[in-house]
């Protein structure tokens, strides 16, 4: 037993090395953008291509990811998405061009895509005691709510020392290592029953879907909400998300049973991951602002600035999963952290262009990290609560949906809000000095907390109204393995689930 918890724990640090190379490649290049652009040649226009590539791939084949793990088995499929991310990172680090840097960074969002939910799901089949299990969600929510935040460090640290080249390169070296652990400590369950299918019709549909959704919210970034394009590609995404749905009801192999999402438990986890990301992106991207252009802080002091939220975020989670969430469960700490998230949020609309760092922003910073702490570990462990082994890929990429997409609308509607602000504050206080442009800054990035804190507390609702009350169990919709039977029963609390 020993030996086997050993492995397990190193399967563990693993998996993490993998989920933070996805999680943090979503912001670690966005510091390195001005020196690639300096050193390329691309416009500010093009610019955002370069974050728009990854995430379109990303966001659009997530299920597809999580299905293709279900079926080629977790072990081949970890170490695939870690080879082709690791490759596909090279590609970019080397690039010569713009065309290149694009395609390698939409490649990587392809291999990302299976990397991600395939990570999540060998966590959720490896560890079924209880306890062990908490642990390692906790560990894993605490990557996933900080790692942002770490790759706006990591970004910083490279850049400044080295090349923007080698925020891409540094992941070849973490798959390089995670792959000899992939080798050794992932195990391969023997599969039981026929091979699955995959369903094409349903792969296809809601691969065009999410690709229309990301791509929508990323034209009303760039083009406003009043573009045909942007409506466009939104109403695409509804009507075939809808037809979506409505073969999954007779498809005889269906990508993602609506079981899955349809159980109250779960779906308040994915709507809570989903409302996380919103903020979160929110955060990250004006504090960032913030702190560059009105502060005058390099990348690398803007890295260190998050620091202490990433330490309050870790601290959090371990407590929130090995102490608050068995106790209490994510009906009471879910909404709580939501709560905590939107007074950090109301906090931050407090800054100034005189504000003083250790006064004014490292405190909220430190509340919405342990807000974050308490959110994502118990909405992680719960989203996959009950599901049958051979959808634990699927249902995994529904977090990793749920966040991806959640952070395109937060970006979206906040940079358009905030954008808007700025505007009307400068028509409103003429002549544009330089003095007004700085207050317009501030002025719009305190909109953006301000529209944060409405998502938290619309989540704090919609989470308390949700998740079911501690020792009420969960829908199981699709078969639970035998040998998890009793554990889901003697363990009824649902944040004790994967």
């Amino acid at each position: 037993m020993p030996e086997n918890s050993s492995r397990r724990w190193l399967t563990l640090t693993t998996v993490a090395l993998a989920q933070l190379m996805v999680v943090l490649d979503a912001t670690v290049v966005n510091i390195a953008l001005p020196s690639a652009q300096a050193d390329l040649g691309f416009s500010d226009g093009d610019r955002q291509w370069i974050v728009t590539a990854y995430s379109l791939a990303f966001g659009s084949l997530l299920l597809l990811g999580g299905r293709l793990s279900d079926l080629m088995g977790r072990k081949r499929a970890f170490i695939i998405g870690l080879i082709g991310f690791a490759a596909a990172s090279a590609l970019g680090g080397a690039a010569d061009s713009f065309g290149l840097l694009v395609a390698a960074r939409a490649l990587q969002g392809v291999f990302g895509a299976l990397l991600a939910p395939t990570a999540l799901a060998v966590l959720t089949t490896t560890f079924t005691i209880p306890k062990e299990r908490a642990r390692a969600f906790g560990i894993f929510g605490a990557i996933a709510g900080a790692g942002g935040a770490v790759g706006l460090l990591l970004g910083g640290l490279l850049t400044e020392n080295f090349s923007w080249r080698w925020n891409l390169y540094i992941n070849v070296v973490i798959a390089i290592i995670a792959i000899v652990g992939a080798v050794i400590f992932v195990s391969t369950p023997k599969r039981e029953g026929a091979r699955p299918k995959l369903d094409l019709p349903g792969t296809v549909l809601v691969s065009a879907a999410l690709f229309a959704l990301v791509y929508g919210f990323s034209s009303a970034e760039t083009n406003d909400w009043d573009s045909p394009l942007t409506w466009g590609m939104l109403g695409a995404s509804v009507v075939l998300l809808v037809a979506f749905v409505l073969w999954q009801r007779r498809a005889a192999h269906p990508l993602l049973p609506l079981s899955i999402v349809l159980d109250r438990n779960r779906g308040a986890a994915y709507s809570s991951v989903l409302i996380a990301g919103a903020g979160m992106f929110g955060i990250f991207l004006f504090v960032t602002y913030y702190l560059q252009t009105t502060l005058g802080y390099t990348p690398i002091q803007t890295g260190l600035s998050f620091l202490p939220m990433i330490l309050l975020l870790i601290t959090a989670a371990q407590l929130s999963t090995n102490i608050f969430v068995p106790r209490f469960g994510p009906k009471v700490m879910v909404p709580i952290g939501m709560t905590l998230a939107a007074l950090g949020m109301v906090w931050l609309t407090h800054l100034d262009v005189t504000a003083v760092y250790a006064l004014d922003v490292m405190p909220p910073l430190m509340l919405l990290g342990l807000a974050m702490g308490t959110i994502m570990p118990a909405s992680i462990q719960t989203a996959t609560l009950g599901v049958d082994r051979q959808f634990a890929g699927v249902a995994s990429a529904m977090v990793n949906t749920s966040q991806q997409v959640g952070g395109s609308i937060g970006t979206a509607l906040l940079n358009t809000l905030a954008a808007t602000a700025a505007a009307n504050y400068v028509a409103d206080n003429l002549p544009a000095t330089a003095e007004v442009a700085a207050q317009a800054a501030v002025h719009s990035y305190a909109t953006a907390y301000w529209w944060g804190a409405g998502f938290f507390a619309v989540g704090a609702v919609i989470a308390a109204l949700l998740f079911r009350r501690k020792g009420q169990g969960v829908t199981v919709g699709v078969a639970v393995p035998e040998e998890r039977a009793g554990e889901t029963a003697a363990e009824p609390a649902p944040a004790m689930g994967h």
